[in-house]
């Protein structure tokens, strides 16, 4: 009689052992927490949100030198309403450009390359101010007039604010004197009541001493 082996069920039921979920969990070597990230920017809201590439005028070089490629924003503060120019490089994050938006700024069109455009900043970016002479450059002809726009519109905004902000100033400054002058005004009559009820009190002190008999 042939013998019979088991061999091949046993390699069946190995086979089915291995493939069975034990309910075992392995924990991950390392765990990643969670963490927040903030840029700064959390207070502020974008008006304006262009890729381009910046580069900064080297005085010494007398040559500009790329800054970096990415995105450019103004950015309002929710609060005080001041808006600000702010670029990262795309990559690293990196601020390339920092500084507000103020009345007297100018921008104008690269010449020669209708896509770039000009602007003097003092700049925060490397953590301290430094005047700086910006160039950025765009994609296209349309973005690039976006961003001329934009920032004319800022600047004046911020020359009409100033104006107002001065001429507040000034009639607070106007009130206050106007006011200074009637409390003047004022205090005149009673310098001179005091005056006469002084006079009228020395004559009736001569009447007094005159009647009195000689001795």
């Amino acid at each position: 009689m042939a013998s019979i082996s088991n061999e091949p069920e046993r390699e069946e039921e190995s086979g089915a052992n291995e493939d069975e979920d034990t309910g075992a969990q392995v924990a991950p070597i390392i765990k990643l927490e969670e963490v927040a990230v903030t840029t700064g920017e959390e207070n502020e809201d974008a008006i304006l949100d262009l890729k381009s590439k910046l580069y900064r005028f080297d005085k010494d070089g007398s040559q500009w030198k790329e800054r970096g490629a990415g995105t450019v924003k103004f950015l309002k503060h929710k609060e005080s309403g001041k808006i600000r120019l702010v670029m990262r490089q795309s990559k690293t994050l990196k601020i390339c450009a920092n500084h507000l938006v103020t009345s007297g700024m100018s921008v104008q069109e690269h010449a020669g390359n209708d896509k770039s455009c000009v602007w003097h900043a003092r700049d925060f970016s490397d953590g301290e101010l430094k005047d700086e002479l910006f160039c950025i450059r765009f994609a296209s002809v349309e973005n690039c007039k976006a961003f001329m726009q934009k920032f004319k519109e800022v600047a004046d905004s911020e020359e009409e604010s100033k104006e107002a902000s001065d001429t507040a100033g000034l009639l607070e400054k106007l009130t206050v004197e106007e006011k200074d002058t009637e409390e003047k005004k004022e205090e005149k009559p009673v310098e001179k009541v005091a005056s006469a009820e002084e006079a009228e009190k020395a004559v009736e002190e001569k009447k007094t001493e005159e009647s009195v008999p000689s001795a």
